[in-house]
């Protein structure tokens, strides 16, 4: 049987499945002009969801360092959707049996590993590419550095002294320098579809938010895996109890499908003690998934969070961030100077990163909420008076 002649083109449009366009083909000419690969690189991030969300800083270092390229990325399953629609990604794997097949057939000129963990490095050893940066694996199943820049990063996993009390620098500048981009405090990139920005709307005029009105989000959950960064209730209430004086700010409670049964309980007990809040506080289901919760929290002008997913997704979203800490580390979350971060003073145990903790949550008892109250009024103030076109 005679070979089917045709020249797979440089195009990465093209998926050998189905056309491009309809009723177009590459042989009679594409219907716009064609896409060359350029430098074909492969990001690897399992990591939790937030950290997805910082990588996507590199991207733009990405595209200045190699303006011509093809960019994959494969993350967990439960990350995809936060790469959804991203302009600078032409792929999104998701980690499974079928990706993993796909990726070990290719070949890439660049392979980003951003995760210190066991089978992200592994993923990275296996593949093939010119060069990897990042993390891997040696033969002993330790992870190693595969460059010297990633060096930096790779101590800070090793040294809790260095990561606690030296570091200064912030993640995605860590991460910039590890694979050897230059580092410019890029933004996040997160995409929002035109009609999530219109449900976003619908939903703020739906609950009666005049446009002139501040909302404020109150993030209340963080992973089980690290339950110690949260608020107690206690705590959130009496920071809606401060709000509810503020006729000119309406509140929201945030968060995943885990948080549900928690703002239900904070919600139910706020308008318990002061009925008058049906009409200002709100509790959107927190069940309908990844891309509806980006919706409701870019309903808020002013975010109040621990260290977290909704963090993250606060600042990809530019919103103003009001944002606790005790467990983590502090120096490595930029707000670009949208926000503000609380910081118990004069504790030596904090940071830890430790899942239980033998101090009582001294910590979290510290969170200055008067502070915080005043940093978010303080904010609203200027929102208030952008919106009605008076001076500052």
């Amino acid at each position: 049987m005679k070979a089917f002649d045709f020249e797979m083109p440089d195009c990465k449009r093209f998926n050998g499945y189905k056309p491009c366009f309809p009723y177009k083909t590459c042989y009679d000419g594409c219907a716009r002009a064609d896409s060359p690969f350029g430098a074909k690189i492969l990001i690897i991030n399992l990591d939790a969801m937030g950290d997805v969300l910082m990588t996507t800083a590199q991207l733009n270092p990405i595209k200045r360092k190699y303006p011509q390229s093809y960019i994959a990325w494969i993350t967990l399953k439960s990350a995809v959707p936060l790469l959804q629609g991203n302009p600078f990604i032409d792929d999104v794997f998701a980690w499974d049996a079928e990706s993993w097949l796909i990726l070990e057939q290719m070949e890439f000129d660049l392979v980003l590993n951003a995760d210190k963990s066991r089978r992200s490095a592994a993923l990275a050893m296996k593949l093939k590419a010119k060069e990897k940066l990042g993390f891997g694996l040696n033969n002993h199943g330790q992870i190693i550095p595969l460059n010297n820049e990633a060096g930096y990063n790779f101590k800070l996993g090793i040294d809790d002294y260095m990561k606690f009390r030296m570091n200064e620098r912030t993640g995605q500048d860590i991460l910039a320098e590890t694979f050897r981009l230059p580092y410019d405090r890029d933004e996040y990139v997160l995409e929002l579809t035109e009609d999530e920005k219109q449900q976003t709307a619908w939903y703020r005029k739906s609950k009666g938010i005049g446009s002139k009105e501040v909302v404020v989000g109150f993030n209340t959950g963080c992973s089980d895996l690290y339950p110690n960064k949260k608020m107690t209730v206690e705590q959130h209430l009496r920071l809606i109890e401060m709000f509810s004086t503020q006729d000119h700010i309406k509140m929201l409670l945030l968060g995943g499908k885990t948080d549900a049964e928690r703002n239900e309980s904070i919600f139910s007990r706020a308008l318990e003690h002061n009925p008058g809040l049906s009409t200002r506080l709100f509790n959107p289901p927190a069940t309908e998934g990844l891309r509806k919760g980006i919706v409701y929290e870019n309903a808020a002008d002013i975010v109040i969070t621990g260290d977290s997913y909704g963090m993250h997704l606060a600042v990809a979203l530019r919103k103003y961030v009001l944002v606790w800490f005790g467990v983590s580390c502090w120096t490595e979350v930029d707000l670009y100077e949208r926000g503000e971060k609380f910081i118990p003073t004069g504790l030596f145990c904090s940071p830890c990163w430790k899942k239980s903790c033998p101090y009582d949550l001294e910590c979290m008892k510290m969170i200055d909420l008067d502070r915080m109250y005043s940093a978010a009024l303080e904010y609203a103030g200027m929102v208030s008076a952008k919106k009605n076109n008076t001076p500052v």
